[in-house]
């Protein structure tokens, strides 16, 4: 079982390295001539495959190990089960892939992309059913729920988008807001939730230990779908709706803070038996979260808001941190720190080596937004960026090289 799943992480290494070197081409045409392939197309290419290719298919593959390993009187091998899902989900990444960086938008990409949606439902009606045999005490098995129904429902908005496409009625603030609602899901839904399911799993948490930990996941849950609207502030909200979204990042900051100092309290211990360089990857995907929740609350103020959305810089390094410092790092301390890859040299080089490039785009791209507020030009930005791309490269190559050498237990 755990021989399978370390097969199908290891697709996952490669395709974050794919994710990578197509996020350094982009930077390298900013900064450099490269006339050869067409930016917006590189762009979709590496979002697509991001999500598709990268995360989710890791979420997926992590999700099935959490039941084989909870469902002690069963006999299945979900991975193998789940084998038709997995292979049809890579083989959508992988011509999306391609198919963007050639035509953009065509009827190839599009065929594709709408099929990874059909592919996350039948994952989604699968699991949920499966998920019935996990214990209902298992903290766990509530955020697998919330993950599963935040990506299916995310999918409403880029059938939006087909549509307004398809009738050729591209209304600027509705097309917005749908590429918003479905980022909004997809990252604070479908991503966040899974992720929490492992993070909660991982520290074996219990509801009898803290009361605060059931009613933990049902504030996220229920705040979750009015911060949706945290992404449409530049439009004209009624006043009751923008209450309703202050209130619900108000209470995702209470609730994280709430959770965080539980959770040091209790299970420091836990963290403290992982490697170092492991559990600074963690405590940096931590703070990076926590720092994510702010920023949520702080954009409630309007005019913060209209400056954020105003700056592309800012828009890229908000989508960076949560993709990169929340979401990528706490999965790839999530693989190694369970042993579904085993750490070697080169796997411990390779993340401290991504790690450091996930920090320097940040800050970078940080600096950047920033002086775009006052119209500062930042000398150099884009050559910087382009050297903290080939770092990131770099580190995620040594790690996915690194991850196919056997390792001497």
């Amino acid at each position: 079982m755990l021989s399978r799943a370390t097969f199908w992480l290891k697709f996952s290494l490669f395709n974050l390295l794919l994710v990578a070197i197509l996020g350094l081409l982009m930077r390298y045409k900013i900064g450099f001539e490269f006339p050869f392939l067409d930016q917006k197309n590189l762009q979709h290419s590496h979002s697509h495959f991001a999500f598709a290719g990268w995360i989710s298919h890791t979420l997926m593959v992590l999700m099935l190990v959490f039941l084989t390993k909870k469902i002690t009187n069963s006999t299945k091998d979900f991975l193998k089960k789940y084998n038709t899902v997995l292979i049809a989900n890579l083989i959508c990444a992988y011509v999306m892939l391609i198919s963007f960086i050639i035509q953009g938008y065509g009827i190839i990409s599009i065929i594709f992309s709408t099929s990874t949606i059909v592919v996350a439902c039948v994952f989604a009606f699968m699991y949920y059913q499966d998920l019935k045999m996990v214990p209902n005490d298992d903290l766990s098995k509530n955020w697998f729920k919330g993950a599963l129904f935040f990506n299916v429902i995310s999918s409403i908005g880029t059938f939006y988008l087909a549509y307004m496409m398809a009738t050729k009625t591209i209304i600027q603030n509705e097309y917005l807001a749908s590429i918003y609602y479905y980022l909004h899901f997809q990252y604070n839904g479908w991503f966040f939730f899974a992720c929490m399911g492992f993070l909660i799993s991982l520290l074996k948490l219990k509801a009898s230990e803290n009361s605060f930990y059931n009613q933990f996941y049902y504030l996220f849950f229920l705040s979750c779908i009015p911060a949706y609207f945290l992404s449409t502030l530049w439009l004209k909200l009624p006043m009751w709706v923008y209450i309703l979204t202050v209130l619900s990042a108000v209470i995702q900051v209470y609730a994280w803070f709430k959770f965080l100092a539980i959770v040091i309290k209790t299970k420091s211990e836990v963290i403290k038996t992982y490697p170092v360089f492991l559990r600074n990857i963690f405590l940096f995907s931590a703070l990076a979260l926590t720092l994510k929740l702010l920023l949520q609350l702080g954009s409630t103020i309007p005019a913060l808001s209209q400056l954020a959305f105003g700056f592309r810089p800012i828009v890229i390094a908000y989508l960076h941190l949560i993709l990169l410092a929340v979401i990528s790092l706490f999965l790839l301390f999530y693989i190694f720190a369970t042993d579904l890859i085993r750490v070697n040299k080169g796997i411990k080089i390779g993340l401290i080596i991504f790690t450091v490039g996930v920090f320097l785009n940040e800050i970078i791209l940080a600096i950047q937004g920033v002086a775009g507020f006052s119209y500062t030009k930042v000398p150099y930005v884009n050559e910087m960026l382009f050297v903290a791309a080939i770092v990131l490269v770099t580190g995620i190559g040594i790690t996915a090289f690194s991850s196919g050498k056997k390792v001497k237990i």
